[in-house]
């Protein structure tokens, strides 16, 4: 097993944690879902899922975007 296997949050990236935090942030916002600093147990599986989804999808068009120029 490799080591990421013990800390699935670990950026691959270190400087961008601030960066993808406020990303998750703002697409929380969007959704309405009341995600905050901390723990988010509170949250449904359908929430939380759907904060990762939509930041999922909003990279993926972003990366089109960026291929197409």
């Amino acid at each position: 097993m490799s080591d990421n296997s013990s800390n699935s949050n670990r950026m691959a990236v270190p400087q961008a944690k601030e960066a993808m935090n406020r990303f998750k942030q703002e697409v929380a916002s969007e959704l309405g879902v009341p995600l905050k600093e901390g723990y988010n147990g509170d949250l449904t599986s359908k929430q939380a899922g759907s904060i990762g989804g939509e930041m999922v999808k909003k990279m993926i068009m972003k990366q089109e975007e960026q291929m197409t120029k």
